[in-house]
This record gives C-alpha cells, structure tokens and sequence, in this order.
C-alpha cells in the first residue's frame, strides 16, 4: 500500500475550504484511488500549512494512473493557480 500525503499553504487559506471538497470529489472518479482523506489547519500558527490531504493507493502504478489522470490534473492546475507553498512524502506501508 502506498501512502501519498500533501500539505498546502495558499496564499488565502479560505482556499482550502474550496480544494478540500475538489480532492474528496475524486474517490469514485480515479478507479487506482483506495481513499482520501483531507483536513484543515485549526491552529493557524505561522509554521502551520492550511490543508493536508491523504490519499491510498494499491501500489505504484495507482500512485502514477492517479497523478496523470485528467480529473485530478483539473484540480491540480486550480491548486497550483493559489498555491503558495507544498510539502509532500510517498512512503509504502
């Protein structure tokens, strides 16, 4: 199993109220995407991110079907118009 987690900063954290739905959309859209699970930042400290997302997969090759697939491209590209900053790690578990 494959875990892929992102963390977003905007440059408006109301964004996150926007993408969080957007990425929970996609169960059901990606066939490779196990779960979603995405949370929003309650604390607002200044080292905090806004948004984190956390998506299963099977394997690998979920992992890559999911970051080319045109649905979620779609909501890529909308986060990258407000992003101002990510991290991410992919680890298998």
């Amino acid at each position: 199993m494959i875990k892929h987690v992102v963390c977003h900063r905007y440059r408006d954290k109301a964004e996150a109220y926007k993408i969080a739905p957007m990425l929970n959309a996609l169960m059901g859209k990606v066939p490779s995407l196990r779960s979603m699970e995405t949370g929003i930042d309650f604390m607002d400290s200044a080292r905090a991110y806004h948004m984190v997302l956390i998506a299963t997969f099977d394997d690998r090759a979920g992992l890559d079907e999911y970051a080319t697939h045109p649905e979620h491209v779609k909501v890529k590209e909308y986060i990258h118009s407000v992003l101002e900053s990510s991290v991410s790690v992919d680890f298998e578990c």
